[in-house]
């Protein structure tokens, strides 16, 4: 792609021409930069554009809890409201040895869980990178690359003395994409979301596939449960603090999980369960609003994003508030500025002009950079895109990353608070197990989520408290194999 350049040479006010542009901290002015009144100006421009009132949120939060009712009275629905076949609150007693998958976003996730009771537990873990061609690859592949990290991982705790040789342990199997589940050892991968896109998995059920590749390399353990990460943050969330009702997962991807109760999801009403059974459901939120584009504050620039996504139209709600689209929000801007002619006049943009080559981290360092000069952003745009910039500049891009950040995280608040509300969790409160990078590493983020919930529920709103979740994917995982482990040997459900 030709690069969009600027003139390399500027008149200043005395008539001379500089030939190309060097940094001179003294005079800024006269520069093919934008001035500090100039920024300022398009700064209100995007103010306008992501700033989200309490009261346009309020409206969001209504159409969420319709989303949510919908998917759990018909299958098929834009949120589909999953019921995982997960009973119950897990009673903080289970006990035993498991093993414990994750098939993240960016990692393998293989992990020996050690339940000792009494909310107590100890764990092992090791981590394989995916990397991008994995992802494309068969999905096949994809499942025996998981049995061979899992087969390494087993055969070094054997001689480890951790596990006993030629035992078959449960497993608990994290996959964290949207998945038709009929009973808890059971999913049809419905859609791959996370950028994935491994061919001959959409449509197949995944525990067989897996278990084929685990017959194949010969690994002593047995598929017990497959669950999401935000249903395993759920339940390792309740296990440590029985306060926790909702977990959700602001990461890469985003989802939320709690308990509903039986007699409340129209769509399971043929199973004949008990109306006050407790089962947990994996909302897959990231889908509210797709497609017909009704409720959420979409700009050009989430627009644009959509339609050059490998899944346009879906996931609209993720797409605004996870952590694989908000640096990419913020390089459309400065592109859009650059073909303004506003920004880098004179300099070569190209690095920048690379979709998603503006990461979310960044955003990150830019809201936490502690100097005045604002450092840690000259660095980054000198070091990853060869780009000088002016204080006015940078102080401009700060402000940008924070209104994008803050408009994630009071979107997010927004889908908590249809839980809450739907629940009717407000006057006694709960909390809610968080999870995934964003949550975890974005400074200011959990706190914007407090101040939105605030705004959508007035002062109520300090009486739901998020909390740094623990492990879903590992601990929960095992839980889950344990509490589906002790509920069939039991006879409750046992086809469930």
């Amino acid at each position: 792609m030709a690069s969009r350049r600027g003139s390399a040479s500027v008149v200043l006010p005395s008539g001379q021409t500089l030939p190309s542009y060097t940094r001179s901290s003294e005079d800024d002015d006269g520069l093919p930069h934008a001035t500090k009144k100039k920024m300022a100006d398009h700064l209100r421009k995007y103010e306008s554009l992501f700033t989200l009132t309490p009261q346009r949120m309020r409206i969001i939060v209504e159409a969420f809890k319709e989303s949510l009712e919908l998917g759990l009275a018909k299958s098929g629905q834009v949120v589909p409201m999953i019921p995982t076949y997960v009973f119950g609150w897990p009673t903080g007693k289970e006990t035993g040895k498991y093993l414990a998958v994750d098939l993240g976003g960016t990692n393998l996730r293989v992990c020996l869980v050690i339940l000792d009771g009494d909310g107590k537990f100890e764990i092992t873990q090791s981590k394989y990178r995916l990397t991008e061609e994995q992802k494309q690859d068969d999905g096949q592949k994809l499942f025996d690359f998981c049995a061979e990290c899992l087969k390494a991982f087993v055969d070094s705790n054997i001689e480890a003395g951790f596990i006993e040789k030629d035992h078959v342990l449960p497993l608990g199997y994290t996959f964290s994409y949207p998945c038709a589940q009929d009973r808890i050892d059971h999913g049809v991968l419905i859609r791959w979301t996370k950028g994935f896109g491994a061919p001959n998995t959409e449509g197949h059920n995944v525990v067989e596939m897996f278990r084929k590749s685990l017959a194949k390399h010969s690994v002593p353990a047995e598929v017990v449960a497959l669950i999401c990460d935000t249903t395993g943050t759920l339940i390792a969330s309740h296990y440590v603090n029985p306060k926790t009702r909702i977990a959700c997962i602001f990461g890469t991807g985003c989802n939320a999980a709690y308990m509903e109760r039986v007699g409340d999801i129209p769509k399971i009403a043929n199973l004949g369960m008990d109306p006050d059974t407790q089962i947990a459901i994996n909302c897959e939120w990231g889908a509210f609003d797709s497609f017909e584009h009704e409720n959420l504050p979409r700009t050009k620039y989430d627009i644009i994003i959509d339609e050059t996504s490998n899944k346009p139209g879906e996931q609209a709600f993720e797409k605004l508030i996870s952590g694989r689209y908000l640096g990419e929000i913020l390089r459309l801007i400065i592109c859009e500025l650059i073909d303004e002619g506003v920004l880098f006049l004179g300099q070569n943009t190209y690095k920048v002009e690379i979709p998603y080559s503006f990461d979310t981290a960044f955003l990150s360092l830019m809201e936490s950079d502690p100097t005045d000069e604002l450092l840690m952003i000259i660095g980054i745009f000198s070091h990853f895109f060869a780009l000088e910039t002016t204080l006015a500049e940078r102080q401009f891009f700060r402000a940008l990353a924070k209104l994008v950040a803050r408009r994630a995280a009071r979107l997010s608040a927004c889908g908590i608070a249809a839980i809450v509300s739907k629940m009717n969790y407000l006057d006694e409160g709960c909390a809610v197990g968080a999870d995934g990078s964003l949550y975890k590493k974005y400074p200011m983020f959990a706190e914007r989520i407090h101040e939105g919930l605030q705004d959508i529920f007035g002062e109520k709103g300090k009486n739901i408290v998020t909390c740094d979740a623990e492990d879903g994917s590992g601990i929960g995982s095992a839980i889950v194999a344990a509490m589906t482990k002790a509920r069939r040997d039991a006879g409750i459900y046992p086809s469930l």
